[in-house]
């Protein structure tokens, strides 16, 4: 059995795959991808963005919303990756987020991994489970639902 090879996306197919810009773009790069089976999103987190104004001055905490939307933008973005092959356009919007847990904080100077895996899919919804990792350790895990919309 020979192996799979696995792609990547860098910033700029990132873009490519999804609508958000700064301020609200939570994924660098996208590594390890399979398909949109699974894949690991990065996520470099420095003190000058515009959340640690106010969240928290003194002790700057990665917002957990933020979290949870790196995750869903990272599953979002393979998924379109994967679409794309077909030539056709597609958007994908969250439907539901699941059994949230956060664990640690991430802060400046965090790289933050978000490792995603496919739980189910059928026809135009997808189901992915995701887990926030900094250096190994898990910081946030969630179950994250979308729907997949071919664009007009």
């Amino acid at each position: 059995m020979s192996e799979k090879e696995l792609s990547s996306l860098d910033i700029n197919r990132v873009l490519e795959c999804l609508p958000h810009r700064y301020p609200f773009l939570m994924v660098d790069k996208i590594i390890e991808i399979d398909g949109d089976d699974s894949a690991i999103g990065v996520k470099n987190i420095t003190f000058n963005e515009p959340m640690f104004q106010g969240h928290f001055p003194g002790s700057p905490v990665f917002p957990g919303v933020l979290i949870i939307e790196g995750m869903a933008q990272t599953a979002g973005a393979i998924v379109i990756a994967e679409e794309q092959k077909s030539g056709q356009k597609y958007s994908v919007f969250m439907l539901t987020i699941d059994k949230a847990k956060f664990r640690k904080p991430a802060g400046p100077g965090d790289v933050l991994e978000y490792h995603i895996k496919k739980s189910h899919r059928r026809r135009t919804v997808g189901r992915y489970y995701a887990k926030a990792m900094v250096n190994g350790v898990v910081v946030a895990e969630a179950e994250v639902g979308a729907m997949i919309v071919r664009d007009e």
